[in-house]
């Protein structure tokens, strides 16, 4: 099996098992007040900074996607990547991702017959682009899910990646597969470093962000919206990769899922306080 060699450990995430795992501790005490009452979710919508930023966020979801029972699923998959509505979609059908903990094995049948359902660029372990977007999320994967396989798509932010994500969930059925969802999405990102300064700087700045800007997408994730969630993403910057989170949603309504909850709300300005910071949030359905 042909291992695609993790690019941002070692700085973006711990190199080694020990410091990951202990990081993990770290999170999980942090989201010991968190409160949810969704039970069993099937789905999440994750964040995909550098662990010191977000890290925790999408820790917890993953977590609680794994302890409500949901550990043992034949596959997680999982959207991402910085895309455009009119950029292909990604799909490596083949191969498994590199951890500290381990390998993450793609299940290689459902993602090939999605393959031969949908046109994708087809990557491989020695060939892909280098994204964060999913990468950071396969050390939570594989030390929550050990069992899993996965299968991990790039999703642009159209209409027709909602038809894909609806038959993500089909083809698991197909192939008698339980599954979770997860879309990986920052939202604003906002200051000089970014270019989005409409609101000035300081504190207002962030109130902005934080209770206008990032809440309108965060309601229309709530809300279990998809349509409204790639909207936003490209009306608003608030989203930069709606199109995952999008996906996450209608993949979850496909399984079921008729709620949504937020876990967590954060962003780096409350580790690093300054003009430009970007936000994140957690979400459970």
């Amino acid at each position: 099996m042909q291992i695609r060699k993790s690019v941002f450990s070692g700085s973006w995430y711990p190199a080694s098992q020990r410091e990951c795992e202990a990081r993990i501790r770290d999170f999980l005490a942090e989201g010991s007040t968190y409160s949810v009452s969704t039970t069993a979710p099937v789905g999440g919508v994750v964040p995909h900074a550098g662990w010191i930023f977000s890290g925790s966020i999408a820790c917890n979801v993953i977590h609680r996607l794994a302890r409500e029972g949901a550990a043992d699923v034949d596959v997680v998959v999982v959207f991402g990547m910085h895309l455009h509505p009119g950029s292909p979609r990604y799909i490596m059908p083949e191969g498994a991702w590199e951890t500290p903990f381990g390998p993450v094995p793609v299940d290689t049948e459902m993602a090939g017959a999605l393959a031969r359902q949908y046109p994708f660029q087809l990557e491989t372990p020695s060939r892909f682009h280098q994204d964060n977007t999913i990468e950071l999320q396969m050390p939570f994967i594989r030390y929550f899910f050990p069992h899993s396989r996965v299968v991990a798509m790039g999703a642009p932010p159209a209409i027709e990646t909602l038809a894909l994500a609806r038959s993500v969930v089909e083809t698991a059925n197909t192939l008698g597969r339980s599954m979770v969802a997860i879309g990986s999405t920052d939202l604003t990102h906002y200051g000089p470093n970014y270019g989005f300064t409409t609101k000035g700087s300081g504190p207002k700045a962030v109130e902005w962000v934080r209770e206008e800007n990032d809440r309108r997408v965060i309601n229309a994730m709530l809300r279990m919206d998809p349509e409204a969630v790639l909207r936003e993403g490209l009306a608003h910057d608030n989203a930069c990769c709606s199109g995952a989170a999008a996906a996450a949603i209608a993949a979850g309504k496909a399984m079921g899922a008729v709620s949504a909850e937020e876990l967590v709300y954060g962003s780096s300005y409350d580790k690093s306080p300054g003009d430009s910071f970007v936000g994140y949030v957690g979400v459970l359905f």
